[in-house]
């Protein structure tokens, strides 16, 4: 586990999720990105019983040092609800069969790109909010899901950090079908409810 020292919004993040994972050690992917350039600077993979918990790291100031909140200010603001960095990490949960030892690298490649998107526009990814991201999630045209929603992470929706406020927002894959029902209403909250009342934890299985 990183140091509270080293870098105390990641820490804050990955205590956050140690009861939801169960103790569990991440294994971590590092990424091109250097801390404070925008995007992921990596992504922690949880295997939890029968699926993988991805947990971005990046939109958040995870080292206490960048413009949008490090040092000081940074701890100010987070004693006064302030955001960290974007104000957001991503999540994503996927199938895990017991023979899988690393996640599928669709899923890794899917948060890295939603997180440059957050970084490279400044539009930050909010419970509700549904996405067309032009073709299968997978990039694989065997899978039926073609259209993304969020939610807050149905276990973790929020984490105060010492660097401020970090909304845990769930990554979604849903089909066709369900992202227009979606775009019908005046957000994605109507199919977010019906998928978790059949699975709570909102797992995104590319074989549905």
């Amino acid at each position: 586990m990183i140091s509270d020292d080293d870098a105390p919004g990641w820490a804050a993040l990955e205590a956050a999720f140690a009861a939801p994972t169960g103790g569990a050690e991440p294994q971590h992917f590092g990424t091109a990105a250097l801390p404070g350039q925008g995007g992921l600077y990596g992504l922690n993979a949880y295997a939890v019983d029968t699926h993988w918990l991805l947990l971005g790291l990046g939109l958040s100031d995870l080292f206490g040092s960048t413009p949008s909140g490090g040092g000081l200010l940074g701890r100010l603001r987070g004693r006064r609800g302030g955001t960290s960095g974007h104000g957001l990490e991503l999540t994503l949960r996927v199938p895990r069969d017991p023979a899988d030892t690393a996640p599928p690298s669709w899923a890794l490649t899917l948060l890295q790109q939603l997180s440059a998107y957050v970084a490279s526009s400044g539009r930050p990814l909010a419970p509700g909010h549904r996405m067309n991201p032009g073709g299968p999630i997978t990039g694989e045209p065997s899978t039926r899901l073609t259209g993304l929603v969020f939610a807050a992470d149905p276990q973790v929706p929020v984490v105060d950090t010492p660097t401020g406020r970090v909304d845990v927002v769930a990554v979604v894959g849903v089909t066709a079908e369900e992202l227009a029902s979606a775009q019908q209403g005046p957000d994605a909250s109507q199919v977010v409810a019906a998928l978790a009342a059949t699975d709570p934890l909102l797992i995104t299985d590319p074989r549905r």
